[in-house]
């Protein structure tokens, strides 16, 4: 059921990529205010992170995943009455406030269905639904655009969200917090799950690894179906396609692969996850380049591929890496701190920082440029795997999934 409504999460927020070519002619966008509609999405999405966790932590978290499934899915339909830029900014800002609450909420949630020997896997297979969700909501708005015009998209996409919210309503349950660590979780002030969570020295560097890889990962999903339809001339929705396929179907393998070598790695060292998650960036950082740079289209759908699957090893243990430094009563509003960290620095800065370089180096190049922070990711990752092989975790010990 998370997966569906994670589906629904990303298809929303890509489909305006893969209609940035229709909204440029109709509206008479420059690429700035393009990266600027992209980076609207992550800063309120950054700045609503922090509290988006910490209220996860202190009410019913189904409440917060299905209100803000019927939130963002309003919104995205709402998209379509839109007449200007000033719209469409209010609009993907207002989407992002609706999209803040569900992973805090979600992650949290998992992560008391599964302990330490399955979490990672259970938060991989969950993460294939981000990947699939991506790819269609790159194809069809594209398809549906192109065919109908691009208000059409986020009609669809919105109305089949408010659908399964109602579907869902019923069905989904929510477990006891703590469940699989086998602890009595009691609810803690925010200052102190505050202080617990920046008094780890392994949780802050993760935080900003989440930043520099979040970075990475919104520039090619922002501007690589524009990249693909003016160098290469594809239609609309070959370009949204292609933007999205190749990555997210290796990134779903990369995941699953990336979820069980991690809790095979982490049963081992207390920093496995983190080393999982640094190979992943490392892997990642030649294909970024090669993605920007190369004129063959079939050297560029390589590209894309490979760094997708090494983009899967780090997504799968994104939040349950920084789950390895907080306790149960913490972990909304450490996943709300990631989400802060990786979309307001990370996320809302890369669609316009791009947007504004690539007016003077074009976009090839703009692009190819991104990899030196993913460089400066992976050096973060192996920092924090120190850190918490020092340390410890909160939780040593091996756990079995929560009965519920």
């Amino acid at each position: 059921m998370l997966w569906a409504i994670s589906f629904f999460n990303y298809a929303d927020r890509q489909a305006i990529f893969s209609v940035f070519p229709l909204l440029q002619s109709s509206m008479h966008l420059s690429n700035v205010q393009l990266g600027l509609l992209g980076s609207a999405f992550a800063w309120v999405y950054g700045l609503g992170g922090m509290f988006a966790g910490a209220m996860v932590d202190r009410i019913r978290r189904k409440t917060a995943i299905l209100g803000g499934l019927y939130v963002w899915s309003v919104i995205c339909a709402a998209t379509a009455a839109v007449t200007g830029f000033r719209g469409l900014f209010v609009m993907r800002a207002l989407e992002g406030m609706g999209e803040m609450f569900y992973f805090p909420a979600s992650m949290s949630l998992v992560s008391d269905y599964h302990g330490q020997a399955t979490r990672s896997r259970a938060i991989g297979i969950h993460q294939t639904s981000v990947y699939a969700g991506t790819i269609a909501g790159g194809f069809f708005a594209g398809l549906i655009g192109q065919v109908y015009g691009w208000r059409w998209s986020f009609v669809v996409f919105g109305g089949l969200g408010i659908v399964l919210g109602f579907f869902l309503n019923k069905w989904l349950l929510e477990p006891v917090r703590g469940a699989a660590d086998q602890e009595v979780v009691r609810e803690l002030p925010l200052k102190d799950s505050l202080r617990e969570i920046w008094s780890s020295k392994a949780a802050v560097l993760l935080m900003g690894a989440f930043c520099c890889a979040n970075f990475v990962a919104v520039v090619l999903l922002t501007w690589m179906p524009k990249f693909l339809f003016e160098r290469f001339h594809m239609s609309l929705a070959m370009a949204g396609l292609s933007a999205t396929i190749y990555v997210q179907l290796a990134s779903m393998c990369g995941s699953l692969a990336g979820g069980w070598l991690a809790d095979k790695w982490r049963a081992r060292t207390p920093g496995g996850r983190m080393l999982v998650q640094a190979i992943g960036v490392f892997g990642g950082a030649p294909c970024v380049v090669l993605c920007g740079m190369t004129q063959s289209l079939g050297w560029l759908i390589v590209s894309l591929t490979v760094w997708g699957l090494f983009k899967g090893l780090y997504d799968a243990n994104i939040f349950a890496s920084i789950f390895d430094t907080v306790g149960p009563e913490t972990r909304g509003t450490a996943a709300g701190f990631m989400n802060t960290v990786g979309w307001l620095a990370g996320g809302g800065s890369a669609p316009l920082v791009i947007g504004f370089v690539s007016q003077s180096q074009g976009l090839g190049p703009s692009i190819a440029m991104a990899s030196g922070v993913y460089l400066l990711a992976g050096i973060l990752l192996l920092l924090a795997a120190r850190s918490v092989s020092r340390s410890g975790t909160r939780f040593q010990a091996s756990s079995a999934p929560a009965v519920v």
